[in-house]
């Protein structure tokens, strides 16, 4: 299959956290971009967003030319699909709602012919999003991290049907957004980050259920431990600089010991059914009503912020 020639055009199908996120990420990379949402209260919300995180990222220096009305003149809103028309890339950032992005990527399908390369920013390997797509060679997931514009991941998998070309042509437009692909070799449900990310939680929830310690010191644990060495090395590399051998045993103690339940520990899904979802309920593993969310969501940005400042 052959590619677009240059990324032109850029539309966003959804304008939550992640769409209204690669929207900025790419306006602020120079390419035109066309938001696309249900409503326009909602996108126009969303553009709101947009404009006070530029201003944050001008600044601390890191919106080239600084001028954030010049790159908010670069998206365009709309609430018709239609409006994704001619665009060189579209990604879809709609809720995780299987039927609904069938029915999407359906409609895209036959908007924007080829070559124009349609991604999905969802967890879902790209197969399981086409069934109503004709020219499947140019559809792939392009899996962005919330929030997009802050972490420089992106996880990029072909389908079975993708064209060889597609992927190379992604990365290079993700690289020159300033984003840090990587490659799946295969589809697998999770990608790299969530399935590493889910593992670890796996094993916290377990040793928080079985009461072998508080949610404070398990947390505490990992931010002052190997969280710290985690941005630097990761497991992989810690393992091989620590000695394999070393390692090898360790797996062998603790592998048969650790956390390998299908299902989320009781006590979890007790606080999920009676409502408790977290901080935005003010109640989940932790008494939000006793901790200062808001802060640790601002001290969160803060670090996301002075890791883009130093290049890392």
């Amino acid at each position: 299959m052959a590619t677009p020639e240059r990324l032109g055009t850029v539309a966003i199908i959804g304008n939550g956290l992640i769409g209204h996120g690669v929207a900025q990420l790419f306006a602020a990379a120079g390419t035109a971009v066309r938001l696309v949402g249900r409503r326009a209260a909602s996108v126009e919300a969303a553009l709101d967003r947009v404009r006070q995180s530029l201003g944050e990222f001008a600044r601390r220096g890191l919106l080239p030319g600084g001028d954030v009305e010049a790159v908010c003149a670069r998206i365009r809103p709309s609430t018709a699909l239609a409006d994704a028309a001619g665009a060189d890339l579209v990604v879809e950032a709609v809720p995780e709602d299987l039927a609904l992005k069938h029915a999407i990527f359906g409609e895209l399908d036959r908007l924007c012919p080829p070559p124009a390369v349609l991604a999905s920013s969802s967890g879902q390997p790209a197969s399981r999003l086409a069934d109503r797509v004709r020219h499947r060679e140019r559809m792939l997931a392009v899996h962005f991290w919330n929030p997009p514009q802050l972490i420089p991941l992106v996880e990029v998998c072909a389908g079975p049907e993708t064209a060889p070309d597609v992927v190379p042509w992604v990365c290079e437009a993700l690289r020159r957004a300033g984003k840090q692909p990587v490659v799946l070799d295969r589809e697998i449900d999770g990608f790299l980050g969530n399935r590493l990310q889910f593992a670890l939680l796996r094993e916290a929830l377990a040793l928080w259920a079985a009461g072998v310690a508080s949610a404070e010191a398990i947390d505490l644990a990992v931010k002052t431990s190997f969280g710290r060495r985690l941005a630097v090395t990761g497991p992989l590399e810690s393992a091989d600089l620590g000695g394999l051998d070393t390692f090898h045993a360790f797996c062998t103690l603790l592998f048969p010991q650790l956390e390998a339940g299908a299902a989320p520990p009781a006590a979890m899904g007790r606080l999920v059914a009676e409502g408790h979802r977290g901080f935005s309920t003010g109640r989940g593993i932790y008494d939000w009503s006793r901790r200062d969310g808001a802060a640790l969501l601002r001290e969160r940005a803060e670090a996301l912020f002075r890791q883009l400042e130093r290049g890392s």
